[in-house]
C-alpha cells in the first residue's frame, strides 16, 4: 500500500513538472510569410514609380553626359517617352521581389529573436534595442541571397535602351540572357552591394522602427498592468505605427544608399554598352562613380528614394502589424 502511494506521488510530481508545449511555430512562420508578402506588395505598388526614377538616375553611364538633371527631369522625360505605364515597366519582378523580401525579413527577424531569447535572454523579457538591431542585420543578410537575382532582372527592365526602335526585353528573355552570358552565378551579380545594403539596412529598418515605437511607448504616462513582454509588443495607435514605419524607411535608404547605387551600376552596365568585354567589380564601380561625380554621385537619387520609402515603409509595417493582430 505504501509503495502504491509513493508511486502515485512520484507520478503526480513528474506530471506537474512537465514543460508547457511550445507555440505553433509552423503557424507563426506561415503568418510571417503571408502577411509579409501582402504588406511588401502593397508597399511596392506605392513606391515603384519612384524606384524606377531612382534606378535610372543611378545607372547613367560614366562615358556619356548625364541624361537626367535630377529626379523631376527624369520623371518628366520618362513620362513623355513612355507614359505613366512606363514608370511601372518591369513591376512583375519587383512585385515578386517585394513578396520574397518582406516575407524573408519578417520571418527571419522573428526566428533570430526566438534564438536569442532561448539562448541569452529570458523568454518573458523584451529584447534590448541593440539585440533587435542585430536581429534586423541578420534578417537582412539572409534576405539578400534571395533578393539579388530578382533585383538584377528588375534593374535591367527599368533602364531604357538608348538604341532607337529596340523593344525592351521582358523578364523571361532577360533571365535566359543572363544565364546564357554568365551562367547561374550571373544572377548574383551585385551580391556584395545587396549584402551591404540589406545587412546594414535591415539593422536600420527594424532598429529604427523598434526605436521609435519604444519612444512612443515610453512617452505614455498611464501605468501599464501588462507583463514586460506584452507591454513591449502592445499595439500602438495607427498614426504612431505609421510614423515609426516612415522613420524606418528613411533610415534604411539613407544610411546605405551608396551600396545600392554601386549595385545598380553593376547590374545595368551592359544594357547600353554591348561591346563590354570586362565587367567592373564592386570596388572599380565605386571608384568610377567617385571619380566622376564624388559623393554626390553615390547619393544620386537618394532624395526621391527617401521620399518614397517613408510612405511605403509606413504602409508595410502598418499592414503587417494589422494583419498579425487581427489573425
Amino acid at each position: 500500500m505504501a509503495a502504491t502511494e509513493n508511486a502515485l506521488t512520484l507520478h503526480n510530481d513528474i506530471s506537474m513538472e512537465l514543460p508547457e508545449l511550445p507555440p505553433n511555430q509552423g503557424l507563426e512562420a506561415f503568418k510571417d510569410i503571408v502577411f509579409g508578402s501582402v504588406a511588401g506588395m502593397i508597399g511596392k505598388v506605392i513606391e515603384y514609380p519612384f524606384d524606377t526614377v531612382k534606378v535610372r538616375l543611378q545607372s547613367q553611364p560614366d562615358h556619356l553626359p548625364l541624361r537626367y538633371n535630377g529626379p523631376l527631369d527624369c520623371f518628366r522625360q520618362s513620362f513623355q517617352a513612355e507614359g505613366f505605364r512606363g514608370l511601372y515597366r518591369g513591376i512583375s519582378a519587383p512585385m515578386a521581389g517585394a513578396a520574397v523580401e518582406n516575407s524573408c525579413l519578417f520571418f527571419s527577424y522573428r526566428v533570430v529573436q526566438d534564438i536569442l531569447r532561448s539562448t541569452y535572454y529570458s523568454p518573458m523579457e523584451p529584447l534590448p534595442l541593440n539585440a533587435l538591431v542585430f536581429c534586423g542585420a541578420a534578417s537582412g543578410s539572409i534576405t539578400s541571397l534571395a533578393l539579388t537575382p530578382i533585383e538584377l532582372i528588375k534593374c535591367k527592365m527599368q533602364v531604357p535602351s538608348e538604341t532607337p526602335g529596340v523593344r525592351a526585353p521582358g523578364p523571361l528573355k532577360l533571365i535566359v540572357s543572363v544565364f546564357h552570358q554568365d551562367g547561374i552565378l550571373g544572377f548574383w551579380r551585385g551580391q556584395l552591394g545587396t549584402l551591404i545594403r540589406e545587412t546594414g539596412g535591415g539593422a536600420a529598418w527594424f532598429g529604427g522602427y523598434e526605436g521609435v515605437c519604444a519612444l512612443f511607448r515610453n512617452s505614455q504616462k498611464s501605468p501599464s498592468t501588462l507583463e514586460p513582454l506584452e507591454a513591449e509588443t502592445a499595439a500602438l495607435p495607427l498614426y504612431q505605427q505609421m510614423l515609426a514605419g516612415a522613420a524606418a524607411g528613411i533610415s534604411y535608404n539613407f544610411l546605405f544608399y551608396p551600396a545600392d547605387t554601386i549595385k545598380s551600376r553593376l547590374q545595368t552596365e551592359d544594357i547600353n554598352n554591348t561591346s563590354l568585354t570586362k565587367r567592373q567589380t564592386f570596388g572599380s564601380a565605386a571608384r568610377a562613380v567617385w571619380n566622376q561625380q564624388g559623393i554626390r554621385g553615390l547619393y544620386r537619387g537618394c532624395g526621391i528614394t527617401c521620399a518614397r520609402s517613408a510612405p511605403s515603409s509606413a504602409f508595410i509595417f502598418t499592414v503587417f502589424e494589422g494583419l498579425r493582430s487581427y489573425f
